[in-house]
């Protein structure tokens, strides 16, 4: 698998419920975020990183990427407050708000155009 969740690369950080306020919420009042609910176990959620990795590298200037594992510590709870029903999830906030989501595995274009449709103009 590919090693693209940990560590972050620097086209990502990281979250977690202490700091998902500030690292997401707040963050997307400045840029656009894309949140990735991922964990370990989830074969899609692996597929999926070379993806995201290539379309960020893409649109890096345009909107942020962070990775959060539900399993990890009580990051659960963010997946109970966002009524996450499969992983991965990917939620975009924009302006302090979720603007759209989807989960399972894509391939990069349809992540690029997914974005473009839903980012601010």
């Amino acid at each position: 698998m590919p090693p693209f969740h940990k560590p972050c690369d620097p086209e990502c950080s990281e979250a977690h419920l202490h700091d998902f306020e500030e690292k997401v919420i707040q963050a997307s009042r400045n840029k656009p975020v894309l949140v990735d609910f991922w964990a370990d176990w989830c074969a899609p959620c692996h597929a999926i990183a070379p993806h995201l990795e290539r379309v960020m590298s893409e649109m890096s200037k345009q909107v942020d990427l962070v990775k959060v594992e539900v399993d990890e510590g009580e990051n659960m709870k963010l997946a109970g407050h966002y009524k996450l029903r499969g992983f991965p999830t990917l939620m975009l906030f924009v302006d302090g708000e979720e603007r759209a989501r989807f989960a399972g595995n894509r391939a990069s274009h349809w992540i690029r155009d997914w974005l473009e449709e839903h980012l601010p103009a």
